[in-house]
């Protein structure tokens, strides 16, 4: 069964945009990957979060700020297929 990924974001803080760009992001890199990226608006002033499943991968308020998308590309790839190649954005070695 593919994982689904949720980004909770602040609609008061003007945050839908940079959510539907990593959604996008996301749904790019990992089309045959992930069964679907929804965008849920925050009922929390400042929220901003990132969930595969009911794993938190990215908290703004914990994590201090955004996350870069690299970083993103490679937390979601070393869970959903981590023989996954992400050709620019991987690790070097």
């Amino acid at each position: 069964m593919k994982s689904d990924i949720t980004i909770e974001y602040c609609p008061k803080c003007g945050w839908l945009l940079r959510a539907a760009y990593m959604a996008q992001e996301l749904l790019t890199t990992f089309e045959e990957d992930l069964g679907g990226v929804s965008l849920r608006p925050s009922e929390t002033a400042g929220s901003y979060k990132i969930l595969l499943g009911e794993e938190t991968l990215f908290d703004r308020k914990r994590d201090n700020g955004f996350p870069d998308i690299k970083e993103l590309k490679q937390q979601v790839r070393d869970r959903v297929n981590p023989g996954k190649s992400l050709g620019h954005s991987d690790r070097k070695a």
